[in-house]
C-alpha cells in the first residue's frame, strides 16, 4: 500500500458507471437493449473538450488504468507507468478516459450481469463481442462525455486493435491514433494459443458449459491453466532467462513433481491469482474477439484499402523481443499506413521483456512515447492563464 501517494500520481480515484438505454446493435445480429459501462478519468476536460484521450485496455485489462482506489491499494493502475501529471499521457494536460470494456467482468455489463430476460446471470448466453463493437460503444461513450473528437486514442495490445478500428469507423472523431505492441490481425499461432486457453478453460468440470454461477462454483483449474498459458507467451525468452533462469525454490532438486524451478512457481502464483479475479466466460469472449479481429478482410485482405478512411496520425511501436505481436506486425501495419498515404511514425524498441514490455516505463519506450504525446498537447487551444508550469 502506498504510505505517501507519488507526487506523480493522479491520486485516489473513484470509478463512474455509465448506464445506457439506447440500444446497441452487435455484430453477432444480436442487440443489447440497454448496458453499463464503468469508467474512470484523470485530469480535467478543457474549454473545448479537445484534451480528451481514451485508453484502450487489453484481454485481461480494465477501467483501472492509473492512480489507487484506496490508501490500501498495495498497486497502482494497470498503466499507472505512463499515466500521471509529467508522465507520458501527462494528466495536467490531458483529459484521460479509461473504460471496461463490454463483456468484462469489472462493473461494465458482461456475462456475469443479470440477464433482464432471465433474471439470471448471462453466462454463455452473453452475446460473442467483437471489436467494432466496443468501439461503437465507446463512441456512445463519448457522446455521454460531451467529446465530439479525441485527441488520440491509445491501446496496446488488444487495445492497440481497438484503436485502430476507431480510426477506420470513426475516422473524424480522433485526431491521432497510438497502437503500441499491436497488430492488424492475429497469426494463425495466436489463435491457437487462445484456443488452447479456451480448451482448459472449457474442458474445466467445473466450468458446467458457462453456467458456473449456478453452480456456485469457478473453473479455477481451467483459469488458472489459460493465464499460465498466456502469460508464457507474455514474456520473452530472454526475459524469462534474466528473471528466472533455473533457479531452484530450495536450492536443490527434490525429485517429485511438485514445482521446483522459480519460474514454476511465478507462474502458478499469476495462475492462481488471475483465477480468484477474472471471469471464465469473459476470457473466452476477449479471446474470441482478439481472433476475429481482421479489417482487411472485408476488403481482399487489403489492408491500405481498409486503412483508406482514416483521416489521424498514427504511431505505431513494437518491441524486439516481442514474438506473441511481433515487430514484423507491426511493420506490416505501418507498410500498409504509407500505401494508404497515412501519416505515420513507427519506432521499434529494443527491449528484453517481451510483450509485457508495452506496460513497462523503458526509457526509450517513454521517450517515443511521451515526446509524440506532448507534440498532441502542444497544439492544443491554450487556455486562458494556462503556461509551461502547468506540466
Amino acid at each position: 500500500m502506498p504510505a505517501v501517494i507519488p507526487e506523480d500520481s493522479v491520486g485516489l480515484v473513484t470509478p463512474q458507471r455509465f448506464h445506457f438505454e439506447q440500444p446497441l446493435p452487435l455484430s453477432c445480429g444480436r442487440t443489447l437493449d440497454s448496458w453499463d459501462l464503468m469508467v474512470e478519468t484523470y485530469g480535467e476536460l478543457n474549454a473545448d473538450a479537445s484534451n480528451a484521450v481514451l485508453i484502450c485496455h487489453a484481454l485481461s485489462g480494465h477501467h483501472h488504468a492509473a492512480g489507487y482506489h484506496s490508501m490500501e491499494d498495495r498497486k497502482p493502475g494497470w498503466w499507472d507507468s505512463a499515466i500521471g501529471p509529467g508522465k507520458a499521457i501527462d494528466t495536467n494536460r490531458f483529459f484521460v478516459v479509461s473504460l471496461n470494456n463490454l463483456g468484462g467482468c469489472h462493473g461494465s455489463t458482461g456475462p456475469n450481469s443479470i440477464n433482464p430476460d432471465t433474471n439470471k446471470p448471462y453466462g454463455p448466453d452473453f452475446p460473442i463481442m467483437t471489436v467494432q463493437d466496443w468501439v461503437h460503444s465507446q463512441a456512445r461513450l463519448a457522446d455521454r462525455l460531451g467529446v465530439e473528437q479525441w485527441a488520440a486514442v491509445v491501446g496496446g495490445s488488444l487495445g492497440g486493435m481497438q484503436a485502430l478500428q476507431w480510426s477506420i469507423t470513426y475516422p473524424e472523431r480522433l485526431r491521432h491514433c497510438v497502437v503500441i505492441a499491436s497488430a492488424a490481425k492475429l497469426s494463425a499461432q495466436n489463435i491457437a494459443f487462445n484456443e488452447v486457453a479456451r480448451q482448459a478453460i472449457s474442458k474445466d468440470p467445473e466450468f458446467h458449459k458457462g453456467h458456473y454461477y449456478e453452480q456456485d462454483t469457478v473453473p479455477r483449474t481451467g483459469l488458472m491453466l489459460a493465464r499460465m498459458v498466456g502469460h508464457i507467451t507474455y514474456l520473452s525468452d530472454d526475459g524469462m532467462r534474466d528473471k528466472f533462469g533455473r533457479e531452484l525454490k530450495d536450492g536443490k532438486i527434490s525429485f517429485d513433481f511438485n514445482p521446483q524451478f522459480e519460474v514454476e512457481s511465478y507462474l502458478q502464483y499469476q495462475g492462481e491469482r488471475f483465477s480468484s479475479s477474472f471471469d471464465a466466460n469473459t476470457y473466452l469472449l476477449m479471446t474470441k474477439a482478439l481472433d476475429y479481429f481482421d479489417p482487411a478482410g472485408d476488403h481482399g485482405d487489403d489492408l491500405a484499402t481498409a486503412l483508406a478512411p482514416a483521416t489521424s496520425r498514427f504511431l505505431v511501436v513494437s518491441f524486439t523481443t516481442d514474438w506473441r505481436f511481433s515487430p514484423e506486425r507491426s511493420r506490416e501495419l505501418v507498410d500498409a499506413l504509407v500505401a494508404a498515404r497515412k501519416d505515420v511514425s513507427y519506432a521499434e524498441i529494443d527491449a528484453p521483456q517481451g510483450h509485457d514490455a508495452f506496460l513497462i516505463p523503458i526509457p526509450r519506450y517513454m521517450e517515443v512515447f511521451g515526446g509524440y504525446m506532448n507534440r498532441i498537447a502542444d497544439a492544443l487551444p491554450q487556455s486562458k492563464g494556462e503556461n509551461d508550469n502547468a506540466r
